[in-house]
């Protein structure tokens, strides 16, 4: 299990924020983490009900984590473990983590995969999502795995879609010169490019794009 304090700031005052391990109780709060971080057009039966949640934390408990603030439930993250082969990246978010459920999860896997993670919008200036992912890295180190990688939404693509492709879209980006809420952020946490992963996922912001990111365990041998 894994639980860490830490102060985050709210208007320049300290806050303690506790990153832990997730348990059935939280269940009614982390469905209001998914409800309030992915409203419409997110498809809403892509949210986790309370069957996946017991998947994650019977399956790969080491994985559901969730961050909390005087009490309450303000993001969760979940991963689960796969054999990830760099030279063939393409592949759906349905089709790694069991459309959500980690049936899919692999013991035996070197790599540390992201299936989602979410932060109530009234909590999103306090970095949070950082402190989720930098856990994450945590585990990665312990277990001796060879990375962390997930696919990232692209959710301001939907407004250039009409003049740039996916990849185009990425580029600008990484110049700078468009900040994508999800992309950036990621991009913030150490995550690196890998690849343009089309159909990744039911997902009208990102016209079903996503990018494939990586973070690499400096320890892995």
């Amino acid at each position: 299990m894994y639980k860490k304090q830490q102060y985050v700031f709210k208007d320049g005052r300290p806050v303690m924020a506790t990153i832990r391990t997730y348990n059935e109780e939280d269940f009614p709060g982390l469905i209001e983490v998914q409800r309030e971080s992915f409203p419409p057009p997110f498809p809403p039966d892509l949210l986790w009900n309370e069957q996946q949640l017991q998947n994650h934390v019977a399956l790969y408990p080491e994985g559901a984590i969730c961050v909390e603030i005087d009490g309450e439930i303000a993001g969760s993250m979940t991963g689960m473990l796969t054999k990830f082969d760099p030279a063939h990246p393409l592949h759906t978010w349905e089709q790694v983590t069991d459309s959500g459920s980690i049936g899919t999860h692999d013991p035996e896997g070197e790599s540390l995969y992201v299936v989602d993670i979410g932060i109530k919008p009234k909590f999103r200036k306090l970095k949070l999502g950082k402190l989720l992912m930098e856990a994450m890295y945590e585990r990665v180190v312990v277990d001796s795995l060879e990375r962390l990688v997930g696919g990232g939404r692209m959710p301001g693509y939907h407004r250039y879609a009409n003049e740039l492709s996916a990849e185009q879209y990425i580029e600008r980006v990484l110049a700078g010169d468009v900040k994508d809420p999800v992309i950036s952020f990621l991009l913030s946490c150490g995550r690196m490019p890998v690849s343009i992963v089309p159909g990744y996922l039911d997902d009208e912001e990102s016209c079903d794009y996503a990018l494939l990111m990586e973070w690499r365990n400096p320890f892995y041998l």
